[in-house]
């Protein structure tokens, strides 16, 4: 286990997207989010308090987490002297990046010389199977975006939260790091091999109660070039009962792509339901998630009730305003 409370490390980070590892621990498990420790040149910002190492060991931090995402998942020689840092001075480190902490021999010698952790939340532990396709008992919904960080997890967390405090059945069902830091528990699906990638989504998802429902957490985009693989396991994999569409309308072009444009709502819609249909044919789209953090509440009232007039599908920012009644949309399934 890891152990809280942390130090969430941003680094960095050029802007607030790439450390939403940090955003999403802070937002969902802000009890154990003590402080926050920036670089010079980090233009992120927790709006906790800025602690230094020695700070942080004396405020009682246990673990330093890293909370930044940057694109191919490397841990930058520049962090490196923090991240011993910490480790002489008694907390064990945290990484969900592709790059692993136990694979760099500064950070093995410095953990070992201190007796501490380093937690590679991003390595396979199950031996997955190949999916097989056979439909299972329970309920299943997942989320499917526009594009890259848009919040498909904070829209399966909420839900979730809705749920339980509904006293349905429900279990958030985490597939990336975020939210296997915040949740302990889940799938690093995009670090399972290519073969096994939707039976991994078939065993984390496995048989349950009829009216139990399985809240999976979305990965990437079917319009995004360089990670819509992960997204197709999800849809297969998870073979849905119902979809969330999930959308960020501010963004001026694909995460990390200028050249490519963000899809249409419509045309997520008429893409990712025949996909789901595949291994569900009875899977519906039965509402839309929008991300509004960059506007303001009047603008997000806005474009929430134009959207929903254009699809037809209840339309709320389930983190602004609260998941009910997408929780509702799935109660009609």
């Amino acid at each position: 286990m890891i152990e809280t409370p942390y130090l969430l490390f941003l680094g960095d980070a050029p802007d607030g997207l790439a450390a939403k590892v940090a955003q999403g621990i802070k937002d969902w498990r802000p009890d154990a989010s003590l402080g926050q420790f920036r670089m010079e040149g980090c233009n992120a910002n927790m709006h906790l308090p800025d602690m230094t190492i020695t700070e942080a060991a004396a405020a009682g931090c246990k673990t330093l987490v890293i909370g930044v995402a940057n694109r191919g998942g490397v841990i930058s020689d520049a962090w490196k002297s923090v991240l011993v840092e910490a480790l002489d001075a008694g907390m064990d480190v945290a990484s969900g990046l592709h790059n692993l902490l136990n694979d760099e021999a500064d950070l093995v010698e410095a953990a070992e010389r201190n007796g501490k952790t380093l937690h590679d939340v991003r390595i396979p532990t199950v031996d997955y199977p190949i999916a097989n396709g056979k439909k299972r008992t329970g309920k299943r919904c997942l989320a499917v975006g526009t594009d890259c960080s848009v919040g498909k997890m904070y829209t399966g967390i909420a839900m979730e939260r809705e749920m339980l405090k509904r006293g349905m059945k429900a279990t958030f069902r985490a597939t990336g790091q975020t939210g296997i830091l915040i949740t302990g528990d889940g799938v690093p699906l995009d670090a399972v091999i290519a073969d096994f990638m939707a039976g991994s989504v078939e065993y984390l998802t496995p048989d349950n109660d009829a009216d139990h429902w399985d809240l999976i957490e979305g990965q990437g985009s079917l319009f995004h070039v360089s990670y819509s693989g992960v997204t197709m396991a999800l849809v297969h994999g998870g073979q849905p009962d119902a979809l969330i569409l999930s959308h960020e309308p501010t963004r001026a072009h694909m995460r990390g792509l200028p050249e490519y444009q963000q899809p249409t709502l419509q045309q997520l819609r008429d893409t990712a339901l025949p996909l789901a249909q595949v291994a569900n044919p009875d899977c519906k789209v039965v509402g839309i998630s929008v991300n509004t953090q960059h506007m303001s509440e009047d603008e997000a009232n806005a474009y929430l009730a134009k959207v929903e007039a254009e699809m037809g599908l209840p339309t709320v920012d389930p983190f602004r305003h609260g998941a009910g009644r997408l929780v509702d949309a799935l109660d009609a399934v």
